[in-house]
């Protein structure tokens, strides 16, 4: 079975600004400026959420085998993953308040009552203008959104992969055979990929580079035998490569085709 292109960009538009709110910092915390520069820096995934009367919100938790509710920031807009849909946003930081405008979501119907319930509360916060608060617990960032009505959710970040590799990435597409291939001078097997080319609009153009060993992992990816994917993974490349180190690293980004194959590949032409 094969998929759909990925989604494209979601159209977002202004807002206005926000009353105040007098929510408290996390107590524990120390306290960082909250910048666009510093939210772009991780993938902010939920830690904790209570109510005004600081009981935990477990619904936002739940017996699921999904992630947990991640927030993410560019310079200017922000995006939800991990709810019921996707959901994104233009956003601005005006007087310590999270100002995101009109949301705008697919509109995938959701059986999981714990992913509905992720989606409905964070939709209500970030349209309730929250109060934002950025500190940090040890080694820990922690991001707070603090609402009128009473509540904090908290969510711990995580490094983003142009965080980790000093800087931001050559996006790439990769077809990746069904069927992995032995390494050359290991005994151990390694994908087998090829680059794929796209236009704007998602379609593919030109012809694939030839088919490779690729003797490193893709990170994020987990192959399973018998599935061809294509990849989009944003491709690492130091500028002084250690000599005993792959010359770069691969950060999946999005699967955006997949197909079963019953046969197992011969060495593609």
């Amino acid at each position: 079975m094969k998929t759909l292109p990925w989604l494209l960009p979601l159209a977002l538009v202004a807002c206005t600004p926000a009353p105040e709110s007098g929510a408290p910092a996390p107590a524990a915390a120390s306290r960082m400026a909250a910048s666009s520069a510093t939210l772009t820096r991780y993938h902010w995934q939920l830690h904790d959420a209570v109510d005004a009367r600081n009981r935990r919100l477990d619904a936002l938790f739940g017996q699921t085998d999904r992630p947990p509710l991640q927030l993410d920031f560019s310079a200017d807009q922000l995006s939800v993953r991990n709810a019921c849909n996707a959901i994104g946003s233009d956003y601005r930081i005006v007087d310590g308040h999270l100002l995101a405008a009109t949301l705008r979501q697919t509109m995938m119907a959701c059986s999981d009552a714990t992913l509905a319930q992720r989606e409905a509360t964070i939709k209500a916060v970030l349209q309730g203008k929250p109060a934002l608060i950025v500190s940090s617990t040890g080694d820990t960032p922690l991001l707070t959104l603090a609402t009128a009505n009473g509540q904090t959710l908290t969510f711990a970040g995580q490094p983003t992969a142009a965080t980790r590799h000093g800087g931001l990435g050559a996006t790439v597409f990769l077809e990746v055979a069904a069927q992995t291939v032995p390494c050359q001078g290991a005994g151990s097997t390694c994908l087998q990929v090829r680059e794929r080319h796209y236009d704007a609009d998602g379609r593919s153009v030109g012809e694939p580079g030839p088919w490779q060993p690729l003797a490193q992992g893709i990170e994020g990816y987990r192959h399973q035998a018998g599935v061809r994917n294509v990849l989009r993974v944003n491709r690492y490349t130091p500028e002084q490569p250690s000599a005993d180190a792959p010359p770069g690293a691969y950060v999946l980004d999005q699967v955006i085709e997949s197909e079963s194959v019953k046969a197992p590949d011969a060495r593609q032409r």
